[in-house]
């Protein structure tokens, strides 16, 4: 038993992209999304209150944790622990939407989940495979986000409002701009606005920094339009009424 819980506390050799553990790190995802908001839209009451706590205790527990084992490694360091990458962020904010259920929270959540989360489930900043406990750290934190976005979303029906696109965008580029202080004092990588992560990603695409980074402006503006247009519709009808 000891030398199992050592196995799954020790470090692993990295993630590989799509390998097994990673595709089925993404089966879970979208097998507990659909689970949750099928059953929240057919079966109505009051256990979505109880999931929704649940899920909150377990975004805010995992990310505690890690901080300890951070801590317990000697590996903590405001360059790199501070909860200014996007994901860190959506975690707290996420919990809180979940156990509030504010709409600005919700939108929060819903448009960093799946514009940002989404991807860092697709291109993982991961340096750690199964069943190191980073590998559970990292998808319980990045699958949590998603569930909690599309359960609150669509499950729940918290729909995103009116100039909620407009309201992402300023709170987007102020929290981009505290990881960018953040970055000068601390010498840290946060928002990945020093370098490109080493494993991998969409911002390979982009150019050689910085030209990546005014590059990911018109896609993130992309994606939150994409994400808002499946209410566009519904608005419309409730301003008609």
């Amino acid at each position: 038993m000891l030398s199992l819980l050592a196995a799954i506390y020790h470090d692993q050799s990295p993630l590989k992209l799509y390998s097994p553990t990673h595709l089925g790190a993404i089966l879970a995802m979208v097998a507990f999304s659909l689970a949750l908001v099928v059953a929240a839209r057919a079966l109505p009451g009051r256990w979505t209150s109880w999931v929704a706590w649940a899920l909150a205790a377990v975004l805010l527990v995992n990310e505690v944790a890690w901080w300890a084992v951070l801590v317990v490694r000697g590996e903590w360091g405001w360059d790199y622990a501070l909860p200014l990458y996007l994901c860190d962020a959506a975690g707290f904010v996420a919990a809180a939407a979940l156990v509030s259920r504010r709409p600005l929270l919700v939108e929060v959540t819903y448009f960093w989940g799946l514009a940002g989360t989404i991807q860092a489930m697709i291109t993982p900043d991961l340096h750690y495979d199964f069943p190191s406990y980073f590998y559970f750290q990292y998808f319980t934190q990045h699958i949590g986000i998603v569930v909690a976005a599309l359960f609150l979303v669509i499950g729940l029906q918290v729909r995103p409002r009116k100039g909620s696109i407009q309201r992402m965008v300023a709170i987007t580029v102020v929290f981009t701009a505290l990881a960018g202080v953040a970055d000068i004092i601390t010498g840290g990588n946060y928002m990945y606005l020093h370098r490109k992560p080493s494993t991998g990603s969409l911002l390979d695409y982009m150019g050689a920094w910085p030209l990546y980074i005014a590059a990911s402006v018109p896609l993130a503006l992309g994606l939150l339009v994409l994400l808002d247009l499946p209410f566009w519709r519904g608005r419309r009808r409730a301003n008609a009424v």
